[in-house]
């Protein structure tokens, strides 16, 4: 008899997205899933990609707006693929098995599993719309450079990657952390009239030029602004051998990959 399914209804979810607050509901993935997302991450630069396509193809409901792949990526924030992603865990895995971490009094490590819903925790964005919201900033060691600070989108990753990837000189870790820059803007004293630099080759050349102090800047406005509001995973700990209770926070995309393998 030839096999045709056995009309499973997978378990599902209900995610909020902490920044564009938008409702979603995710299934379970199943093991052909799996094989297929293990199977394409050959390299660095596909495993956003693989990624968001999987998230994509276990949603069940999707908000208005949400018609197709592309309308996805533009839509949903790198901090709300972490809560997609969280849901997608709980669904399938549920527990988060053999978790190594390191003692900080006695320096023993340890294996700790726990269940994803007990580490949750959840900072919504306060305003309505993340996806235009921009924070300037004047860069107090380069005078007269602003730089404009934004949230980026699955779309902007997946666009930078794809087209700055295989870039001499450029690693994926440098594209995706000046994905939070949306441009820098220059003001000459001798015209006073701005120049902007939107290009993202642009924007990684300037980037490169600024003294240490500025990124910091950069990445303090970034994190008051737009980073703090997210999920993050953190779980209590107490260790076997001194007894010391320590708090960890899980690295989920980290945590799912492994799952992943193991599984």
């Amino acid at each position: 008899m030839t096999f045709k399914g056995f009309g499973i209804k997978y378990p599902e979810y209900e995610v909020i997205t902490p920044q564009t607050k938008k409702s979603y509901t995710l299934r379970s993935m199943n093991v052909q899933e799996e094989e297929r997302l293990k199977g394409s991450l050959v390299t660095p630069l596909k495993i956003a990609e693989h990624l968001n396509s999987c998230l994509y193809d276990a949603l069940v409901t999707k908000p208005d707006g949400i018609t197709d792949l592309d309308s996805f990526l533009k839509n949903v924030t790198l901090k709300d693929r972490d809560a997609l992603l969280y849901g997608l865990y709980h669904i399938t895995y549920e527990e988060i098995r053999n978790y190594q971490v390191k003692c900080t009094g006695c320096s023993n490590t340890y294996p700790v599993t726990v269940k994803a819903s007990s580490t949750f925790n959840y900072n919504a964005y306060p305003d309505n719309d993340i996806l235009t919201a921009r924070q300037k900033i004047e860069l107090p060691k380069t005078p007269g450079v602003f730089a404009y600070i934004k949230q980026p989108t699955l779309f902007d990753e997946l666009h930078s990657i794809r087209s700055l990837g295989n870039m001499p000189g450029t690693t994926i870790d440098l594209i995706t952390e000046t994905l939070i820059i949306d441009r820098f803007e220059q003001v000459p004293e001798a015209t006073n009239t701005p120049v902007m630099y939107t290009d993202r080759v642009d924007v990684i050349d300037a980037y490169m030029s600024l003294p240490a102090r500025d990124k910091r800047i950069i990445y303090q406005t970034y994190e008051d602004t737009f980073g703090k509001y997210g999920i993050e995973l953190k779980m209590k700990s107490y260790c076997p051998s001194c007894s010391k209770e320590d708090l960890y926070n899980i690295e989920l995309v980290e945590n799912f990959f492994r799952s992943l393998y193991s599984a």
